[in-house]
């Protein structure tokens, strides 16, 4: 597995505080939730920062699962298509929500268009889109309102940043920065 304190210092040199790297379930997600709560709590934040964070980290660990148990990304084959990363950390002041996952290359040029165009969007602009979006009925098959990435966009002091990185066979690795 390499050298741990290697892994540490790394990870301290990026301002990571909880990072977790695997298989998205929903009691993992639950329970470094807990975790993540309970941290963000004893850091003495404003109640605001601690929610926004603490929603984030929900939204985003959420789209990981989300994508990695779809049933067209598991026919892929590849076992490392089900699991994701999601790293909570600090840069100054701000709290940064990061996370990644594989996807279908073909759904790449949907997802950056809906980025771009959330990039592009003002606060008054993101809450016009949010409340569009509530009033929109849900496709059948849908795993939600489609609200999570509009909602981090609200939440974010920054617009979202985003990757999507080819690896070779058919998937892409969708990485997602959300400073807070």
């Amino acid at each position: 597995m390499g050298n741990l304190i290697d892994l540490r210092r790394s990870l301290s040199r990026e301002g990571a505080l909880i990072c977790f790297n695997g298989s998205f379930s929903h009691s993992i997600i639950e329970e470094l939730g807990k975790a993540v709560k309970h941290y963000l709590e004893s850091q003495d934040l404003q109640k605001g920062a601690t929610m926004d964070v603490f929603s984030v980290y929900i939204e985003a660990t959420q789209n990981v699962r989300n994508y990695s148990t779809r049933a067209d990304l598991a026919a892929c084959g590849r076992s490392e298509a089900a699991e994701g990363i999601i790293v909570i950390g600090r840069e100054g002041e701000r709290h940064v929500v990061s996370s990644g996952n594989y996807v279908l290359s073909s759904d790449g040029p949907a997802l950056a268009e809906r980025l771009n165009r959330l990039q592009g969007l003002d606060k008054a602009g993101l809450k016009a889109l949010y409340k569009e979006q509530m009033r929109r009925e849900l496709p059948p098959g849908s795993q939600g309102a489609g609200l999570g990435l509009i909602d981090m966009a609200r939440k974010a002091s920054e617009p979202l940043e985003f990757s999507l990185t080819p690896d070779g066979v058919g998937l892409l690795f969708f990485s997602l920065r959300v400073v807070i």
